[in-house]
Parts: structure tokens; C-alpha cells; sequence
């Protein structure tokens, strides 16, 4: 029998006895001293995601390779929880993409993509093995019961009969995928499989997650993509802070989504679309998102020369529309309750591609001011101040040079994702909970 202190029977006797203001006393102590439940609300977050991208000619797949093919693709997760949801995406196809049938398990190997068949789960959408995703958008799974943990590797096997008519993938994904042809979603090992260092149709993973778990996205170019980090190792900075949370009690309920895109700039076009063109799909619209880390312009600095001159109005016009778009990041951003943290851009000289001269380097310097000037971001991470060379501040140190004088070593990747200040990831503020304005 269940004991209830607010036993209508003793509130009565307590009006008679001792009147309303003795009795009110005594039931609001009794509430006070009451067991109130624990809180089971949870909310889904953002586990794994990558950008989205129209692949060059070297990086894509031969459609023959997508004909009748199994896709299996390996993700790190960096968020755990009880349910998860996978998100698939045709965001730059101009037809329907039909996916047959969509599989995930525990991988037992990333290097050979064999897979622990006992694990092995088939996903539905809207109650259906197979999906047809519209052109342009992306489709979320039915949720599953599917325990994962942080840093679990999770393998997702899919069967196309049909190739997109234009690939939407990841080229710079580190982390090795397996093609094949026939249905084999549900091998344990993929025969005559074939390998590539790239994702395709596969854009994310949520887990069911506490109420109070949160997303952080990190928007950037190659650097946050990862270039110079090990293939398979998930030794990125922006892995390398998801480690971080997970060692703090104060923000293990924070996740990480990689936004990273190789060759990524702010104002045109790279490899994929300018930041501006991503900020809706890769940040506002990610699952739980309520914090951003913007790290991102050395591609826009480097290609005003690259392969001409350019004049003083040139660089100066450059270093202004660089510094409008952080604005319109952080304006667009704070319009939906998320936090934004600035990161300064780090050192580029003697980089062979854009072989930059003084000129360039104070646009860099110039840029970083703005960044560290107050009331522009929320908080900022000086990125630049920790790698460069102090006795050649606009080189990369060489203990932090991966060996192209642009991309920082694994052990650069570290020591920033130890620079980044974790107070910045309080409760107090958050999606639908407006930052306090800023200057912009």
C-alpha cells in the first residue's frame, strides 16, 4: 500500500480541529517533505552528423558501383542513449532516391566493415522497410531500441537497386566505407567488397538523450573536417572535444556534430556551398542543437590570390564581407536560441596552394581582431594564438604542422579542443531561450 501524506481524511479532520491557516500549514510542510518523482523526460539529440555535398569527379562513385549495391558506412557516435534514429539524405539529387532497405549493427572491424550479425536491426520509415527520399530533402528512421553508448562505432548498411541520379555525399569522412554488389545489408563480411574513404546518402544520428542534453555544432572548413587527422581514428578536434565532455561531469550531456567541409568557405562556393548557403541544414536545423563554434575563413583569405593579384580595394573589400558573414552566422543563430563561440583563424604561410604574401596575412590579422574584439561572439577561442610559431607568428608552429603548413597534427587537433573553455556550455541559455543581444 502506497502511503499518500495528503490523506483527504486528515485534511478534513484538520479544517475542523484546528482551522484553515493551522491546517494550511500543516499540508504545505507535509508537501514539502513529500517523494516527488525523478524526472524521466528525454528529448532527441544529435549523436553523428556530417555536411552534405554534390562530390567532385575524383571523390564520387561510378554509378555502375550504386547499381544493385550495398552501402556500408561506419559513424562514431558521441552521444549515447537508449533509442536512435538515422537520417538519410538527397539533399542535392533533382530525382527520388529509393533506398531498398537500411540496416545498422556493431561493427566488428572499420577497416574490413565486417559486422556482428546479432546485432544486426533493420530500420522502417513510417512502418515500411524501404523509403524513397523526395529530391532535395532528407528522411529520418522510424526511432529503435538500440542501446548505444558514447563513442560507439555504428555501422549502417543500405541496399540502392537504383543509383542517385546526382550523389550527395561527404568526401572528407576519415573513415573508410565498403561497397558491394546485392542485397547484403546483413552480412557479417561483404564479399568482394570494394573501399573508399567517403559517405554518401548518410547525414545523421540521433539518440533519445535526458531533457537536458544539448548539441554542439562546429562549423568550418577542412580543419574541423578533420584534414591532417588519422583515417579511422577519429582524432579530429571536434572528436577530441566530444572526449572532452564526456570527461567532465558538468557537460557529459553534450553531444558534437562535425560540420567540417574540405575546402569550405564563408561567402563562395569550395567544394561545397559557402557557409552562409549551409547555416539552415547544418546548424539550425540539427537535432538539439544549442550551441555553435564558428571556425572558418582561411579558404576565403587564401583563394583572393591564389591564382592572381589582388589589389589593396580587393583585400580590404574581402576582410569586410568576411566579417558581415560572421555577423549574419551569429544574428541567424541567436534568432534561434543558440549560443555562438568565434574561433581566430590560424596561420597559413608558405601553404604552396595559395603561396600567400604579407598582403594576406593582414587580412588575416585583421580578421582575428574582429573576432577578438568584444561583442561580436558570445565567447571566443583563440586557435591562432595556440599553434603559431611565437617567433614566426605567421607560420604554424612545427610541432603543430601536419606537414602542409595549412593543417594542424592530431596533436594540434588536442591541444585545441583543450583550449576551448567549457564554461561557455552552460545551462542558463539555450535553444528557445534568446542569448542577450549583441552588437552586430
Amino acid at each position: 500500500m502506497i502511503h499518500n501524506p495528503l490523506n483527504p481524511a486528515r485534511i478534513a479532520a484538520c479544517f475542523a480541529m484546528a482551522g484553515i491557516a493551522l491546517c494550511s500549514m500543516s499540508v504545505a510542510a507535509q508537501a514539502k517533505h513529500a517523494v516527488r518523482p525523478t524526472s524521466t523526460v528525454q528529448s532527441w539529440v544529435g549523436s553523428w552528423a556530417s555536411s552534405q555535398q554534390i562530390p567532385e569527379p575524383r571523390n564520387a562513385l561510378d554509378p555502375a558501383d550504386l547499381t544493385d549495391a550495398t552501402l556500408r558506412q561506419i559513424v562514431h557516435l558521441t552521444m549515447g542513449g537508449k533509442e536512435l534514429r538515422v537520417h538519410l539524405s538527397n539533399a542535392f539529387g533533382t530525382a527520388p532516391l529509393h533506398i531498398s532497405a537500411a540496416h545498422i549493427a556493431r561493427p566488428l572491424s572499420r577497416s574490413t566493415g565486417s559486422i556482428d550479425v546479432s546485432t544486426d536491426r533493420a530500420l522502417s520509415f513510417s512502418g515500411s522497410p524501404d523509403v524513397t527520399i523526395p529530391a532535395g530533402a532528407e528522411y529520418v528512421s522510424d526511432p529503435i531500441a538500440y542501446p548505444v553508448a558514447a563513442f560507439d562505432d555504428l555501422a549502417i548498411s543500405l541496399y540502392l537497386e537504383i543509383p542517385p541520379d546526382i550523389q550527395t555525399s561527404h568526401p572528407g569522412s576519415r573513415a573508410t566505407s565498403f561497397y558491394v554488389h546485392g542485397n547484403q545489408v546483413s552480412a557479417v563480411d561483404l564479399l568482394n567488397t570494394k573501399q573508399v574513404d567517403h559517405w554518401f546518402v548518410i547525414s545523421g544520428v540521433d539518440v533519445k538523450a535526458p531533457s537536458q542534453a544539448a548539441a554542439v555544432v562546429t562549423l568550418g572548413d577542412s580543419i574541423t573536417d578533420g584534414r591532417g587527422s588519422t583515417t579511422n581514428g577519429n582524432d579530429r578536434w571536434p572528436d577530441d572535444l566530444a572526449r572532452r565532455f564526456q570527461a567532465s561531469p558538468t557537460t557529459r550531456t553534450l553531444s558534437v556534430l562535425n560540420h567540417g567541409v574540405g575546402g569550405g568557405r564563408l561567402l563562395l562556393y569550395g567544394n561545397g556551398p559557402p557557409a552562409l548557403a549551409r547555416i539552415d541544414r547544418d546548424v539550425i536545423a540539427q537535432t538539439g542543437v544549442r550551441y555553435l563554434i564558428v571556425f572558418e575563413g582561411i579558404n576565403d583569405l587564401g583563394t583572393l590570390t591564389a591564382d592572381h593579384e589582388a589589389t589593396q580595394a580587393d583585400h580590404d573589400a574581402l576582410v569586410k564581407r568576411i566579417i558581415g558573414a560572421y555577423e549574419q552566422i551569429v544574428l541567424r543563430a541567436h534568432a534561434h536560441g543558440i549560443k555562438v563561440m568565434g574561433a581566430t583563424i590560424t596561420p597559413d604561410m608558405e601553404f604552396a596552394t595559395y603561396h600567400p604574401t604579407a598582403a594576406n596575412e593582414a587580412d588575416r590579422q585583421a580578421v582575428n581582431a574582429w573576432i577578438r574584439a568584444p561583442g561580436h561572439y558570445d565567447a571566443i577561442v583563440d586557435f591562432d594564438k595556440l599553434v603559431r610559431d611565437p617567433a614566426n607568428p605567421d607560420h604554424l608552429s612545427a610541432n603543430y604542422d601536419s606537414g602542409d603548413h595549412i593543417h594542424p597534427s592530431p596533436s594540434a587537433y588536442r591541444a585545441m579542443a583543450d583550449a576551448i573553455p567549457l564554461s561557455f556550455f552552460s545551462r542558463g541559455k539555450g535553444r528557445n531561450e534568446h542569448p542577450r543581444p549583441r552588437k552586430h
